[in-house]
């Protein structure tokens, strides 16, 4: 007989879990879950740095990054500088400059607006400022952790402007240092995000550098050329294939809604991945549906769906654009976003449609040599310096130049020294040998030689002769064969037989 367990009370209690019981955390716990926010990487504690040296109005910035900026990051600008009475909440949640409202929001045109960077910073690593004023004899030097000063701020010798170091990144987010020490290509975004910001603010000079090494990877000054800075920062093939490019849109009020200006890759540029430079009022920001509306204007224009470089400077008025939609600011909310990537993709297509009219292609040039006997033994060619070169496969030697007498092929050729007369046979004499030994009524000693053409001429296949007459030598095919060309018909003949 089955036994049932008795009910009670006290089993139905237990039955019956518990909700969990909802307590506030603590600050520390918020601040630092906040600060792997916003600081996902090394390369966004440079960004949100780069950004307030900008909105400090600096000129020159200087970036130093030891271990991909694990253990280290700093930045230097030569910008207005931090006064003594604002470092004791620099670092705090929330504090900045550039708003008192929610409505300064609305109109924002500076880089930063949360004062969330530099509190970050300090909840992941160790924060060194070195800042001073203008009209001051000196500056100041303050650590910080955790958001709040280590120590009152110590009087020290400073140069114009800022200097901020983030030392041990990540020291206390293990998970995350780890996963970061295993990938080489932190130093490399960072370089790439110098370049970027190099190419847009043309009157600041930019600098990036490993720590200890003397050789900058980015070093770009100040100039009122655009293309100018593209070709210092991406070099001269990059700047050499593009092309200007505009758009715009009104209101019937005469106000704007959108202004673009940038350059575009034309069709003699040849990258593997499409390099895409998009400012939004002066911030470097993406755009995926911009991008892909570029890359198909591309792949219908352009043989092999071309990877594009692409520069672009978006004016909106701050009020169309919303910058607080994203931790890290990587991205914006764009009124009116589907016109302005159509009009933009309208203005690209026109443009590449211009620009494919014609197409450069690099001339190489060949120079060319005397003739002479081809030695099989000696296949191995010497530079003027006497070294060996690289030996040529005979299938390679192949002769394109229509106007070289047929046969000649310059591969087979070797450049002899000039040698004077008097060392033998002038090239007159030769030729004249020549003639006299080809023409029976010059040489009346010859008679076997011309039997032997005689004989020739009998037995021999009209057809072939003409061929071989009038052929012209392509090349050899291997070891065996060569290709010869007559009129319209390619031949294989097999040289060694022939020899």
């Amino acid at each position: 007989m089955d036994t049932e367990e008795a009910w009670t009370p006290e089993a139905e209690a237990a039955a019956v879990k518990e909700p969990p019981k909802i307590h506030r955390l603590e600050e520390s716990v918020v601040n630092r879950i906040a600060a792997g926010e916003v600081i996902q990487r090394p390369v966004s504690a440079v960004k949100e740095l780069v950004e307030n040296s900008l909105d400090a109005d600096a000129t020159s910035i200087n970036v130093v990054v030891k271990d991909g900026g694990l253990k280290l990051i700093q930045v230097s600008d030569d910008g207005h500088g931090i006064r003594y009475e604002d470092l004791p909440i620099l670092c705090e949640r929330h504090t900045t400059s550039k708003l008192s409202k929610y409505e300064d929001l609305q109109s924002i045109k500076s880089m930063g607006f949360r004062g969330e960077a530099l509190a970050s910073m300090t909840y992941v690593g160790h924060v060194t400022v070195t800042t001073i004023t203008k009209g001051h004899l000196h500056g100041y030097r303050v650590s910080y952790r955790d958001g709040v000063m280590e120590s009152e701020p110590k009087a020290c010798a400073a140069v114009k402007g800022t200097q901020i170091m983030v030392e041990n990144l990540f020291y206390n987010m293990i998970a995350r240092r780890k996963t970061l020490q295993n990938s080489s290509d932190d130093y490399t975004k960072i370089v790439d995000l110098l370049s970027r910001m190099a190419i847009h603010h043309t009157n600041v000079s930019f600098s990036c550098r490993k720590h200890g090494a003397a050789r900058a990877d980015v070093h770009s000054i100040a100039t009122s050329s655009r293309l100018d800075s593209i070709r210092t920062v991406y070099g001269v093939s990059v700047a050499s294939n593009l092309v200007q490019l505009e758009a715009s849109e009104y209101n019937d009020s005469s106000s704007f809604v959108f202004k673009m200006d940038g350059y575009v890759s034309n069709s003699n540029y040849v990258a593997k991945k499409t390099t895409m430079v998009l400012f939004v009022n002066d911030r470097l920001v993406e755009c995926a549906p911009l991008k892909r509306a570029v890359e198909i204007v591309y792949a219908a224009t352009f043989p092999k769906a071309s990877k594009p470089f692409i520069y672009m400077s978006i004016v909106l008025p701050p009020e169309h654009v919303d910058v607080n939609v994203h931790p890290t600011k990587r991205e914006v909310s764009l009124l009116n976003q589907e016109l302005i990537v159509e009009k933009i993709q309208s203005a690209v297509e026109l443009k590449l449609r211009q620009s494919n009219d014609s197409r450069t292609y690099k001339e190489q040039t060949v120079e060319s040599s005397p003739s002479s006997p081809y030695n099989p033994s000696k296949d191995l060619h010497l530079n003027p310096s006497g070294s060996k070169l690289q030996k040529v496969p005979v299938n390679k030697m192949v002769r394109t130049d229509s106007s070289d007498p047929a046969g000649r092929l310059h591969a087979y050729v070797q450049s002899k020294p000039h040698t004077s007369v008097a060392s033998g046979p002038n090239l007159s004499a030769v030729r004249s040998s020549v003639r006299q030994r080809r023409n029976l009524n010059e040489t009346a000693d010859l008679t076997s030689i011309q039997e032997l053409i005689d004989d020739v001429d009998r037995n021999c296949h009209s057809g072939l002769l003409d061929i071989v007459r009038h052929c012209s030598f392509i090349g050899m095919a291997d070891d065996v064969y060569a290709l010869l060309q007559h009129n319209t018909h390619m031949y294989l003949a097999n040289v060694v037989s022939l020899s």
